[in-house]
């Protein structure tokens, strides 16, 4: 690539799909479109131990999907921005277009 600065940006975007391709990771970040959950309540909601949901909360903090904050002793995530749900929202269309696709290629078989 020849712009290093747009080479960088690619990067960094890769690093944070990278952080959300896994399907706990996202269940956990549609969990968190309702507001703030501590560990012990993601690891309730989705039925994954406690220090599965905490590697999974520390990658998405480092990319920057997630922040936390202490509430009381527990320390509580919530989503950083909310635009990363229309991203899911675009990802479900492309889902529903290729099955839609899928459908027509198969009814004509």
């Amino acid at each position: 690539m020849k712009n290093k600065q747009r080479e960088k940006l690619y990067q960094m975007q890769a690093q944070i799909l990278q952080a959300i391709g896994q399907p706990i990771r996202l269940a956990i970040i549609d969990l968190l479109k309702d507001g703030e959950y501590c560990v012990c309540d993601i690891a309730k909601a989705l039925g994954v131990e406690r220090s599965n949901i905490s590697r999974h909360l520390a990658v998405l903090l480092n990319s920057g999907i997630v922040q936390c904050r202490k509430k009381g002793v527990k320390m509580v995530y919530s989503l950083r921005t909310r635009c990363a749900l229309e991203f899911f929202s675009c990802v479900t269309k492309i889902l529903k277009q290729q099955l839609k696709q899928t459908s027509t290629i198969l009814e004509k078989v």
